[in-house]
């Protein structure tokens, strides 16, 4: 069978990755090693508040992964997935075979942006709400 390239995105419990980082990001290249896996990129995406609690969690951090990895191992990475009490949620895609390289590029080398409560806000006066700056200078 062959090896396709799969984008992961997991939402880990924020309790637990602030505890240990290492080890709860860690699970996921021992579980892809452990099935023949390779991962081509790993990383934080970001921490934010849960339109729903999950297990009774409201925070979750949110953990980027690109892997090679055949395709029949899949249900068996998905169950291992299952079984890891550090991760609220998952969801893998297969990616296309053309921009594999770009995606994988683009996660080694992007950084988390900053939260939008660091970003400054304007007050509208004709409407009394307040905008970021960014969107209150497209109006203008």
């Amino acid at each position: 069978m062959a090896k396709h390239v799969y984008e992961a995105m997991f939402i880990f419990d924020s309790n637990r990755f602030g505890r240990d980082p290492g080890g709860v990001s860690g699970a996921i290249a021992t579980m892809a090693q452990k099935f023949g896996g390779e991962i081509l990129a790993s990383r934080l995406w970001e921490e934010r508040r849960l339109a729903y609690p999950i297990n009774g969690q409201r925070k979750g951090t949110y953990w980027l992964t690109y892997l090679r990895l055949e395709s029949k191992e899949l249900t068996n990475l998905n169950r291992e997935i299952a079984l890891n009490e550090s991760i609220m949620r998952s969801l893998i895609l297969k990616v296309d075979p053309r921009i594999v390289e770009a995606l994988v590029s683009h996660a080694s080398s992007a950084h988390t942006p900053a939260p939008e409560a660091a970003k400054p806000a304007v007050r509208r006066p004709d409407a009394g709400i307040v905008v970021p700056a960014e969107a209150a200078a497209i109006d203008d």
